[in-house]
């Protein structure tokens, strides 16, 4: 193969490589055995005919036409190594000619990333501050979850359960027409127009009603002049809440069972201070993250930033297809191009890609690392609630090459941001191996899982919150 290199910068090199008959050879050679089987040629069983029969009957354009698939990038994999240059990404591939075959490889380098003086940053996490209130706000809610609806012989109050039969049109058309449906009026229910729980509200078991609301603008449908919908409704039930007092029994009740309400609202205060610390330490690792990506300087290659683009269009299209949606009508749908779409990627993207990088550089300066036994005891981890029946099958399947490599990167990353929050608020003790993971105590319930027994027992098990920045393509 003849190789040259056309460009070169600390970002990309440019390559223009001419096969010659040689190099050519064995991948016409594959080519032609991949064609002899699924072509049909008189006289010679399928694949059976020799290769100048078959270049004869399809032209040798077809046999190269065909290797192209596996002769540009295996070619390109042998001049990549021989020359040792480091592909960041997918090159960006140009056919120029077939005779010979001569093709044009575009490589991102790996991007060049200055941290600068990110140990000179300077940060602490939000004080936290639990109030008599904040209890109180958890005590209500356990109260009025843990409360049987029973039916109300009074008219509707906001806050009822209110069971209806609705018909609604829109210019002599039906747009809504349930029966029997649930429905819980509050001031800010804006469902299904702003507006209608008022009309609800009053109401009693038996009694219908009609009201017309204006509709909100976004509501109107395409092309009609109507402007409200006309609805009628007929209250079916209307049930209450009877809530219990705030006593030790209530307090015995909840999940395990609290010896009074002091416990109980002790535990409550010790969760939600325990909560707002995580929450404080998140905010700390963001905005610590945000300050060193400030002042790092990156260079790389506009096909990486192209390549995240094409990452983050592959992700909303596999979105798309779980909805049962495809690309053309969601873009009818926000009235936008194709290209105009693209073009708001380009800041997602670029964010994307620098906290990916900086992330990668932290964990370089920083020597922070991961061992094969951290992903072992975090597998032991993520197994500990799972039922004995779906052990063995949860364990093969984070234990493939796949599921540990994505463990390892979320391990990294966890590890880099303890790191980095160390640096910021000046505990920098020089040993990234032995600091603590941020996050730990979400792994516990939170307060809002708390609930009665006669609810039944909630399931506890909660994951780690995503960590910014956090990618596969490590």
């Amino acid at each position: 193969m003849n190789v040259t290199r056309e460009s070169e910068n600390p970002t990309e090199v440019t390559l223009s490589i001419l096969m010659d008959s040689e190099d050519e050879e064995p991948f016409l050679n594959r080519s032609y055995r991949r064609l002899a089987g699924r072509v049909r040629i008189p006289g010679f069983r399928p694949g059976k005919a020799p290769r100048s029969v078959v270049e004869s009957h399809l032209g040798r354009a077809t046999l190269v036409q065909e290797a192209l698939e596996f002769m540009i990038p295996e070619s390109l994999d042998q001049v990549l190594r021989e020359h040792e240059i480091r592909a960041f990404t997918e090159p960006q591939l140009e056919v120029l000619d077939l005779e010979p075959v001569s093709f044009k490889a575009v490589v991102p380098l790996e991007p060049t990333v200055d941290l600068g003086d990110f140990h000179s940053i300077r940060l602490q996490p939000a004080e936290v501050e639990i109030g008599d209130e904040d209890v109180t706000r958890v005590l209500e809610s356990l109260q009025y979850e843990s409360a049987p609806w029973e039916p109300a012989d009074r008219p509707v109050i906001f806050g009822d359960l209110v069971t209806v039969n609705v018909r609604g049109t829109i210019a002599g058309e039906d747009v809504i027409n349930d029966e029997g449906v649930d429905y819980i009026p509050q001031m800010d229910n804006n469902l299904p127009v702003p507006g209608f729980s008022v009309y609800i509200e009053g109401m009693t078991e038996g009694q219908e009603k009609e009201f017309t609301l204006p509709l909100p603008e976004d509501s109107i449908p395409e092309g009609s002049a109507a402007s409200e919908c006309h609805f009628h409704v007929e209250v079916i039930s209307v049930k209450e809440k009877q809530l219990p007092e705030l006593d030790d029994e209530f307090a015995k009740g909840v999940r395990e069972g609290f010896d009074d309400m002091e416990a109980l609202s002790e535990h409550i205060r010790q969760r939600l201070v325990e909560d707002a610390e995580t929450t404080a330490l998140r905010e700390l690792e963001r905005n610590s993250l945000e300050e060193v990506k400030k002042i790092a300087t990156i260079q790389a290659s506009e096909l990486i930033y192209q390549r995240e683009m094409e990452s983050i269009r592959e992700d909303h299209e596999r979105t798309l297809r779980n909805q049962r949606l495809d690309m053309d009508t969601y873009l009818r749908f926000i009235g936008q191009t194709e290209q105009e779409w693209l073009e708001q990627l380009r800041p997602q993207a670029e964010d994307r890609l620098t906290t990916f990088l900086v992330l990668r550089k932290l964990a370089e300066q920083e020597e922070v690392e991961v061992e094969p036994s951290d992903v072992d005891e975090e597998i032991d981890r993520l197994m500990e609630n799972s039922a004995e029946e779906t052990a063995e099958g949860l364990r093969r399947m984070l234990s493939t090459e796949d599921s540990r490599e994505s463990i390892r990167s979320s391990l990294l990353n966890r590890k880099v941001m303890a790191r980095l929050v160390e640096i910021v608020k000046g505990e920098d003790t020089g040993d990234s191996g032995e600091t603590e993971e941020p996050g730990d105590s979400s792994a516990e319930e939170p307060v809002a899982e708390l609930q009665t027994e006669a609810d039944g027992e909630p399931d506890t098990e909660s994951s780690d919150p995503p960590e910014d920045g956090e990618q596969s393509n490590d």
